[in-house]
């Protein structure tokens, strides 16, 4: 994946979804800032549930909603993963109270809610856009109902030669993009 690039890839339900998040995990390495964008339900923390299985981290990975911010440390000596929901952070003085910096350079660092915030942690970083099709329960009759769009804009030197596992080579956008990327929900 070349840096600056967009990734997309459609996951059909949340068993894919984290097995995304395992593959992801595979390239990842202390330091590594993740920064997740998505509606309510798109599929945020079921992605990082498998970021942390393939870290390999101890304890169960739920949004941190109302604590903001959870460590769990890895149970086998490796690296640990500082999960963060920025929801209800409103301001660069919220997130810098939270002193992520401090142990990003020994932790994989994923943050939900993040964008607009946390950019300015790492100059490099994955930023992961998810999208799902809106309205109550999936139709069992639709095998597209649950489905998720997946988009991964690689920023930095880090990723310019990584190849984004989990993403067949020819769903992986090889041209650069120019500034940043429309964020495709919001807060809800």
């Amino acid at each position: 994946m070349t840096a600056g690039t967009v990734s997309r890839v459609e996951l059909p339900d949340a068993a894919a979804t984290r097995d995304l998040g395992r593959a992801l995990a595979a390239v990842l390495r202390a330091g590594d800032l993740v920064v997740l964008t998505g509606d309510l339900g798109a599929g945020k923390t079921t992605l990082t549930q498998g970021i942390g299985a393939g870290l390999g981290v101890r304890g169960q990975v739920a949004s941190p909603t109302f604590i903001i911010a959870r460590v769990h440390p890895s149970v086998s000596g490796g690296t640990p993963l500082v999960h963060v929901d920025a929801y209800r952070l409103g301001s660069l003085d919220e997130v810098d109270a939270l002193d992520l910096d401090t142990g990003l350079d020994e932790s994989v660092t994923v943050v939900e809610w993040g964008e607009g915030l946390v950019e300015g942690l790492a100059q490099d970083r994955l930023e992961v856009t998810m999208r799902r099709p809106r309205g109550g329960e999936p139709d069992p009759d639709d095998p597209s109902a649950g489905t998720r769009v997946v988009e991964v804009r690689a920023v930095g030197e880090r990723w310019a030669r990584v190849v984004l596992p989990g993403v067949p080579v020819e769903q992986q956008v090889g041209e650069p993009v120019e500034g940043p990327v429309e964020p495709q929900g919001g807060r809800s």
